[in-house]
């Protein structure tokens, strides 16, 4: 980063004031009989129709709408294990995308926890406070651990976003591109690079979705995952096959897509030559990808491909799916986001790139026209669209496989991408 862009950075957490982050009421306190009803005698009306019944917090509390985005700060960004105080810039950001995107109201927490059990523990402890538990920037293979404790535990959506907020926009993207170059993912020769929350989740996925897995191969920083390793964790012992691939030059001879969820500058322009024709690569590191966009298509004219960058046409972009995801799942009141749901998420981002581009877009991307095509296989992050059709989609799902416990809300409208009705833009 250069010197300017740092202190521009740097300037925008600091002031005016600190942070990013504020709490502001939704309620009136400017009188005394105002007063009365937010605090006592008045607020133990509902305090006693909460121990009647848990269910009315999400009647008379902000339950139903606040999200935790909770990290022991082992896992941030592409820095690694820099500890909790210094995760809660990025987790305050991400609340800014919960909110401005979807309208959801977010605490971030930070957890001090010296064990994988204490951090459980703890989160399990706060849950009453919230209706959904986003789990942020947490090491592979703990984020795997906690994940699933706490689905079990708890009643409420629990969603690892570096595992499956990943996974989804992968998926999406990887769809359009496999329809763009006329391969089938049942067919795909898929290589990944990563083997860590991201790559393994998405390669589960893409299993759920048809994906044959005895075409993939997923390569650590030890090399290709394959039988014969005996320092495979049990997450990784799931994708171990039996080949006589060693590096990721000889998992790359052939394949058909590569995505790299690692870091930067490992794919040499040798190794993407040897790829199949019409190639995919989603070169995910950042902020410099596995290889650079423009030396790729200096190799490979037949290419699609996408980065984790806005600079570069089609980046594999989180926020396309977190805020939308948890939106439809707290409108019906989700006991958890499952594999119905998520697999809902992909479908209609995938579906959404299909259609005509709103103009508000073309603007605010400075660009003259967009349609779906190699330079567009994923929806852009501020297409108003999203919150129309993802939530509405996701919500279905939720409804549909019998972890709701609520209807689809009265402002969800008809739209013909949604597959239900989608949410209005939250304002």
């Amino acid at each position: 980063m250069d010197n300017d862009l740092k202190k521009a950075a740097l300037d925008y957490h600091a002031f005016p004031v600190p942070g990013k982050l504020s709490v502001t009421p939704s309620k009136p306190c400017v009188s005394q009989y105002d007063l009365s009803l937010a605090y006592t005698p008045g607020v133990a009306e509902p305090v006693r129709e909460i121990a009647a019944d848990p269910e009315a917090a999400y009647r008379y509390t902000n339950r139903g709408n606040l999200v935790a985005v909770i990290t022991d700060g082992t896992a941030v960004l592409g820095l690694g294990n820099v500890g909790p105080a210094a995760a809660k810039p990025v987790l305050e950001g991400k609340a800014v995308l919960f909110k401005y995107f979807a309208g959801i109201d977010v605490f971030d927490i930070e957890v001090a926890a010296r064990t994988t059990e204490e951090f459980i523990s703890t989160v399990a402890s706060i849950a009453p406070t919230f209706g959904g538990i986003n789990l942020e920037d947490i090491a592979a293979p703990e984020c795997f651990v906690i994940e699933d404790a706490l689905i079990r535990l708890l009643d409420i959506p629990v969603f690892h976003d570096d595992q499956h907020g990943t996974a989804v926009i992968i998926a999406a993207g990887l769809l359009n591109a496999l329809e763009l170059q006329g391969k089938k993912l049942s067919e795909a020769r898929i290589v990944c690079l990563g083997a860590g929350a991201a790559g393994l989740t998405s390669m589960s996925l893409l299993q759920t979705l048809g994906a044959n897995a005895d075409n993939m191969l997923l390569v650590d920083s030890k090399g290709v995952i394959h039988s014969g390793r005996d320092d495979l964790n049990v997450y990784k012992q799931r994708f171990a096959r039996s080949t006589g691939a060693r590096s990721l030059a000889d998992a790359m001879c052939d394949a058909d897509v590569f995505i790299g969820v690692s870091a930067a500058n490992l794919v040499s322009p040798e190794m993407l030559a040897s790829m199949a024709s019409r190639p995919i690569v989603f070169a995910l590191s950042n902020p410099d990808p596995e290889i650079r966009p423009e030396v790729a298509h200096g190799v490979r004219s037949d290419l699609i491909m996408a980065t984790g960058r806005s600079d570069f046409p089609n980046q594999i972009n989180n926020v396309l799916g977190f805020p939308f995801i948890f939106r439809g799942a707290l409108d019906v009141r989700a006991r958890r986001i499952n594999q119905e749901m998520i697999i809902a998420a992909v479908r209609a981002l995938s579906a959404l790139t299909h259609g005509p581009v709103p103009p508000q877009v073309l603007e605010a991307y400075k660009l003259t026209s967009l349609e779906f095509g190699t330079d567009y296989i994923i929806p852009k992050p501020l297409d108003p669209r999203l919150i129309e059709v993802v939530p509405p989609a996701v919500a279905q799902a939720a409804i549909d496989s019998g972890v709701a416990r609520a209807p689809l809300p009265a402002h969800y409208n008809s739209h013909p991408l949604a597959g239900s009705r989608p949410a209005r833009r939250p304002g």
